[in-house]
């Protein structure tokens, strides 16, 4: 078992100014005093487990971290609950997937149990930094890099396991985002990382938001690598779409799909609540003209970050497909999120038991 040690900063934020910082963190601009830091070699395992000040860290010029890309990373978020202990939304999928994602990228897998645990470790220290405004929550970011010194291409014989936590805002701050639809950039393709949740994916979808920004729009989605026809996802997000009749259809999950785990969450939920979610192929042709036929009434996009944030309008080369006014969120996109959001904040019960008390 693997434990940590402590190293308090010499300098901790004031409590007056944690406060205001606090009030408008917006997402991922602030963060915490602390950090948690594992080692890793191939001799030695998860080894020098710590809680240090948040710090530049020391890496060698030639890590391998700079040349090959092997990094993955999480994202999930702490809550206070009703009776001011912190909180946290499913931590074991994230978890699962951070393996998931190591496997991939053939590098070590960082044990569950080690996971939570310098969850739990940084929070004995940082737990006042979770903010209880609306919207609000503590992001947390476990991320893992390869940093042997060796310029070979093989996987790495060391890596090094960071978690950083960073109180936030809503991601999205107003009513309904504008989508782009890139028929010239891919995300993902068969065989690949699609799965994995490692920095690569999002560097080669950034040339594709530029696009999108370029296009008057928030965000952009993607097409499937082979025929450029089928609905995948988003830029850094699942998206799911509302039909005329109260169902919800999102694309299967094939390979190059991440496994979000809200889009998990809100399938499951959506079935407890009794709509009808299902999962299956979707021709971007096909969705441009239901959305004008009023055959799918509304979409939205969903992750961590975002949770559920409602669709107004997609834009692509051959033309624009709006919701009603384009700002006004849908009924049933609203009523998921209410439901999600009031599982994860203390709110409503939890059928599913997916809160995690952190037990401090």
């Amino acid at each position: 078992m693997t434990h940590f040690t402590f190293e308090t900063t010499s300098r901790p934020t004031p409590a007056d100014q944690r406060k205001i910082l606090l009030e408008d963190p917006k997402f991922g601009r602030v963060f915490t005093d602390h950090m948690a830091i594992i080692h890793y070699s191939e001799d030695k395992g998860w080894h020098d487990a710590k809680i240090t000040p948040r710090q530049p860290l020391p890496l060698d010029p030639a890590s391998t971290v700079f040349h090959y890309g092997q990094e993955i990373f999480e994202g999930m978020k702490a809550y206070k609950g009703r009776d001011g202990k912190p909180l946290l939304f499913r931590p074991q999928a994230n978890a699962a997937r951070f393996a998931a994602s190591a496997r991939r990228l053939a590098m070590a897998e960082l044990p569950e149990d080690l996971l939570l645990d310098s969850i739990r470790s940084l929070l004995k220290l940082d737990q006042e930094w979770i903010p209880t405004g609306e919207g609000q929550s503590l992001y947390l970011r476990p991320f893992m890099i390869s940093n042997e010194v060796f310029l070979g291409v093989k996987p790495s014989h060391e890596y090094l396991y960071v978690l950083l936590a960073s109180p936030a805002g809503a991601y999205f701050s107003h009513g309904c985002v504008s989508v782009w639809v890139t028929d010239r950039y891919t995300r993902a393709a068969p065989g690949g990382t699609g799965e994995a949740k490692c920095g690569g994916n999002y560097a080669s979808s950034l040339v594709a938001q530029m696009e999108a920004s370029a296009n008057g729009c928030d965000q952009v989605l993607f097409l499937d690598a082979v025929e450029k026809r089928y609905v995948e996802e988003m830029g850094g997000m699942n998206i799911m779409f509302v039909r005329h009749d109260g169902s919800v259809v999102t694309p299967p999950l094939n390979g190059s799909i991440l496994r979000g785990v809200t889009r998990d969450s809100l399938l499951r939920l959506g079935r407890h609540m009794g709509i009808t979610m299902v999962e299956e192929p979707l021709v971007m042709d096909e969705v441009f003209a239901a959305i004008e036929k009023g055959d799918i009434a509304e979409a939205f996009a969903c992750g961590t970050a975002a949770v559920v944030s409602p669709i107004g309008v997609f834009k692509r080369e051959s033309g624009d497909v709006k919701f009603g006014d384009g700002n006004t969120p849908g009924e049933t996109t609203m009523k998921l999120r209410k439901a999600l959001e009031s599982i994860q904040r203390d709110e409503a019960e939890d059928p599913f038991g997916w809160r995690y008390r952190v037990a401090l």
